[in-house]
């Protein structure tokens, strides 16, 4: 996609499994929408979705969300630490690729017109979105609680950018705005002393001249038996978040207060955590290139570009060799064994292309013959095909690197999440799935090619050799990887819809090893 905003609403509920997972699947229903992580806090009583999209996706899910949340959420019978003032709290859109701020202001607009006029609910829009400078802070809008906002709205310079002049009965309202990436920090304190907690949080947070670019509120944690200060990092560069911890940790330790831990609640950037390892662990002469995953993205990209025919010679090639084995080298499993046996494949369909290339031996065998059968027109077909079976090999070298990362997400649930055993089996259905690819793709390969000695020249026979051999162990490296995650599947669901395929995979792979 090349237009990529983010939304990060939160919702009033951090209890009711069926609301959480209604509003997990209004996200998923929406197409060109990706549901990247859910967090939610019982006594917050508070649940975070964040998701990314194209601008009208986004835009879209984001209503639907409003609709789900004003049927099922009643903040007359709530009760959470958090301070809200709407069943969907506050729903903002955040610029993350080929979009501009002024892009997500525009699309915050419109999507909290829809939600009043559709749905007949208040809308404050705030942020690099907010009407009047007054509403630019979420806590301006916020404070009081419901009954504050209600009082605000009966003045002229309160009433809301959009829907009636009054709250919904039940869901509130709803504030929609546009901002930069920000990131939800929470350090959990060793004490029940709710006043620690505030006094912190008064002492870190700008608004009273601590930290720039710091909000941070204390709030009582009672089924943890700990309090917290809950911070929002506004600008992570003017202020990353082990300074946001170093100062909590010194203002508790004058309270005689240990750190319990501390939690980030949605997600957040990678040079964020690269700002914390740099200072923490005082590493020198450290390059966020080191980092698997932005080598990894680079060096795909790298793939890309010399498939696409991008320039860059031979220099470009070998670096995105180098860079591929290296990420390869790395000790995370992500790019591993199903990538590799893709590579494989797709290195033996091109050894394939280049013998079609260099043509027929002057003269065929009498058992080919020739004409539509034997001659350059046979191997112009041969060709075609097996530039098809390269480019499809090529895009599974990234597919099985993300079917394993969508498992690892999946894995990575908490136990007690209801979504958690689904989402495993169905990161596990889908690397099974492209591990198989890989083998069919490859024994098809390794059948073309067996065919190409006897009609092309010989000085390509050594080169059809190593192409038939590495097919052959794409080929035994993708049933290799589906029979290690079939094995986790631990699901019948899983297995059984493999069980025929992989059958006939194997009993193809030994009729190609026998000729």
């Amino acid at each position: 996609m090349d237009q990529l905003v983010e939304c990060v609403p939160n919702f009033s509920e951090g209890r009711n499994e069926e609301t959480l997972r209604a509003l997990a699947a209004a996200v998923m229903a929406v197409p060109h929408v990706a549901l990247l992580d859910q967090q939610r806090d019982r006594d917050h009583h508070r649940a975070v979705l964040t998701f990314v999209g194209t601008p009208e996706a986004v835009a879209e899910a984001a209503v639907a969300l409003a609709r789900v949340a004003a049927d099922r959420i009643d903040l007359r019978r709530h009760q959470g630490a958090h301070p809200r003032v709407g069943a969907m709290d506050v729903a903002p859109f955040v610029p993350i690729r080929g979009v501009t701020m002024e892009d997500c202001v525009e699309l915050a607009r419109r999507v909290g017109e829809r939600i009043g006029t559709e749905l007949g609910i208040p809308v404050f829009l705030y942020e690099r979105a907010a009407s009047r400078p007054e509403r630019a802070r979420l806590e301006n809008i916020r404070r009081g609680g419901l009954d504050g906002l209600a009082t605000r709205m009966q003045q002229a310079a309160w009433r809301p950018d959009f829907g009636p002049p009054t709250l919904h009965p039940s869901a509130g309202a709803v504030v929609v705005g546009a901002r930069p990436i920000l990131i939800a920090y929470n350090i959990n304190l060793e004490t029940t002393d709710l006043a620690v907690a505030k006094t912190i949080a008064r002492k870190v947070r700008q608004s009273s001249g601590g930290l720039p670019c710091v909000k941070a509120i204390g709030v009582a944690l009672p089924s943890r038996r700990l309090v917290q200060v809950s911070m929002n990092l506004t600008n992570y560069e003017e202020t990353p978040i082990h300074v946001a911890f170093e100062a909590v940790r010194r203002e508790a330790a004058q309270h005689q207060v240990q750190i319990a831990g501390s939690e980030v609640i949605g997600l957040m950037p990678q040079r964020a955590l690269i700002q914390a390892t740099e200072c923490f662990l005082k590493l020198e002469g450290f390059d966020p290139g080191q980092v698997l995953e932005t080598r990894m993205e680079s060096a795909l990209a790298r793939m890309a570009q010399v498939r696409n025919g991008a320039p860059g010679g031979q220099s470009g090639t070998a670096s995105s060799l180098r860079q591929l084995l290296e990420a390869l080298s790395a000790s995370s499993p992500v790019l591993a064994g199903g990538s590799v046996a893709a590579l494989a494949g797709a290195l033996a369909a091109a050894l394939g292309i280049m013998a079609c290339r260099i043509g027929p031996p002057a003269k065929l065998p009498p058992s080919i013959g020739s004409g539509a059968t034997g001659g350059a027109d046979d191997l112009h077909t041969t060709e075609q095909r097996l530039i098809e079976l390269r480019r499809r090999l090529e895009e599974l070298v990234q597919a099985d690197a993300e079917a394993y990362g969508q498992f690892l997400q999946a894995a990575r649930l908490p136990k007690t999440d209801p979504t958690r055993e689904d989402a495993i089996i169905q990161g596990l259905g889908v690397a099974i799935g492209v591990s198989l690819d890989i083998a069919d793709l490859a024994c098809e390969a390794a059948a073309l090619l067996r065919s190409l000695p006897a009609r092309t020249k010989p000085s390509v026979g050594a080169d059809l050799k190593v192409g038939l051999m590495m097919a052959l162990a794409a080929a035994e490296g993708g049933l290799v990887n589906a029979a290690e995650n079939e094995k986790a599947a631990l699901s019948h669901r899983v297995i059984s819809i493999f069980t025929n395929r992989i059958s006939a995979l194997k009993e193809r792979l030994v009729d190609l090893r026998k000729l």
